[in-house]
């Protein structure tokens, strides 16, 4: 990644200059007529989102130009994400007035996932201006790499087990606290739906349970989906359907993109973080469309579909945090695709009965550029979730498939009334400004700006 670094007078690094097409022409000729005939031969424009590297007299670079979006219809706060793979090697200066927010797109603009091939990563060193918190977009952009990284990790490096070892070694950075229930343990401990997605792959699933902070402090809980990858199961995705599934973890990395931020922050709250991780997989073990599972909850959930495997183990999952009754509580999943025919990859929608709550999420949302939608828990479809033999069923039918989805969960949080569900893409199907392809925790940055402005921080 850029390296983004505190206000300073070091005189040696180069200008970033925010130019347009009207603008960039005398920008260059401030460097010299060299520079300037050098840009115009380069055919420049100053259009939105090009760069130009300027030589001075000296054929050292002496100043790059930066097409601005000013005049642009709808601004992108991350518009500043484009520079990212412009910049040669060496320290720059960003001009005075640029945002934080400007700051942190041209950090996670130039995120690489590089696990698995040789990369030479940027050398480039900004300085931001004064009034930018250069610490805190490091927190936020490391923590959101960490989420990106796991996403875009394939399942063969990254199933059940490997997820709990990135909890774990998370947590020993903040000496957080870890429990882990895990196969046939997870019978005797109640939590029965878990084990039943779980259990017919060989990579054994688990429950793990991070906690962070003072008891006193007001307790946040946030769970996440850890399906380390989804077959479908017996109801098996069609293959252009699963090549995706290393990312139906999204929403444990998510939660603990949000963890890593508050810890770093030493936000006052008391945090946990609970994760669900199995491999929804096939074998003689697996379990069947019109089995009856019994939840940790005690409600009893006819299974309508084994593809939709997330919402299962995400109510054992609440369950048990809504048992200590939270302050607040999140969760994230990369549940539905009825969420995105209804809004798209780039806006997932979320969840609440707490109007004050969802004021809070959406402000936040736009504050940080990380935009989500508020969809409504329509108790009226709650019927669609009917059984003839059980308590509930686990789907309703063809419509609003991501509002009965939430309904679902809502039957087992019934102690918390603070409670979102966050049904997230967790992918960037095309690169954007700051969000390159890939893994991408939706509504990590957003969360952890809004628990930093209700919290407060004791660092």
């Amino acid at each position: 990644m850029i390296e983004v670094l505190p206000s300073s007078t070091a005189d040696k690094a180069v200008p970033i200059l925010l130019v347009t097409s009207a603008t960039w022409r005398d920008a260059a000729v401030g460097f010299g007529a060299q520079a300037a005939a050098f840009a115009q031969a380069s055919g420049y424009t100053g259009a939105a989102g090009s760069a130009l590297a300027l030589p001075g007299h000296d054929g050292a670079l002496a100043a790059v130009l930066f097409g601005d979006d000013a005049g642009a219809a709808r601004r992108d706060p991350f518009h500043m994400g484009k520079l990212a793979a412009a910049l040669p090697p060496g320290l720059f200066r960003l001009p005075a007035g640029t945002s934080e927010l400007a700051c942190l797109a041209l950090r996670l603009g130039s995120y690489r996932f590089g696990r698995y091939r040789q990369t030479t990563p940027p050398t480039a060193r900004v300085i931001a201006p004064d009034g930018v918190d250069a610490v805190e977009v490091d927190r936020i952009a490391g923590a959101v790499a960490a989420g990106r990284d796991l996403i875009n990790t394939p399942a063969n490096d990254l199933g059940p087990e490997e997820l709990e070892q990135a909890v774990r070694t998370l947590a020993g950075r903040h000496r957080a606290g870890v429990k882990v229930v895990t196969g046939d343990d997870l019978l005797a401990q109640g939590f029965p739906m878990v084990h039943a997605v779980g259990r017919a792959s060989s990579r054994a699933p688990r429950l793990i349970d991070m906690t962070w902070g003072e008891s006193f402090n007001p307790k946040v809980t946030l769970v996440g989906k850890g399906v380390c990858f989804d077959t479908g199961g017996l109801n098996i995705k069609p293959d252009a359907s699963m090549l995706l599934m290393k990312k139906d973890m999204g929403g444990a990395a998510t939660a603990l993109a949000i963890a890593q931020m508050v810890m770093e922050a030493r936000l006052k709250l008391r945090l946990r973080v609970i994760i669900p991780a199995v491999e929804n997989s096939i074998s003689g073990s697996a379990f069947r469309p019109g089995d009856v599972l019994r939840s940790r909850k005690g409600l009893t959930v006819e299974i309508g579909n084994t593809d939709a495997e997330g919402r299962l183990i995400l109510a054992d999952a609440l369950a048990l945090a809504d048992e200590e009754e939270p302050e607040l509580l999140f969760d994230f999943a990369t549940l539905t695709g009825a969420a995105r025919v209804a809004l798209g990859p780039e806006l997932p929608p979320f969840y609440t009965d707490d109007d004050a709550m969802a004021a809070e999420v959406a402000q936040a949302g736009d504050r940080v550029n990380d935009p989500v939608w508020r969809l409504p828990l329509w108790k009226p479809y709650r019927s669609m979730l009917d059984s003839k033999i059980a308590d509930i069923n686990h789907i309703g039918g063809s419509f609003a498939g991501s509002v009965t989805a939430a309904l679902f969960l809502r039957s087992f949080v019934e102690k918390t009334a603070a409670h979102a569900h966050f049904d997230i893409y967790g992918w960037v199907p095309s690169a954007k400004p700051g969000r390159p392809e890939g893994g991408e925790p939706q509504a990590a940055r957003l969360v952890y700006d809004m628990l930093k402005h209700r919290y407060g921080s004791s660092a």
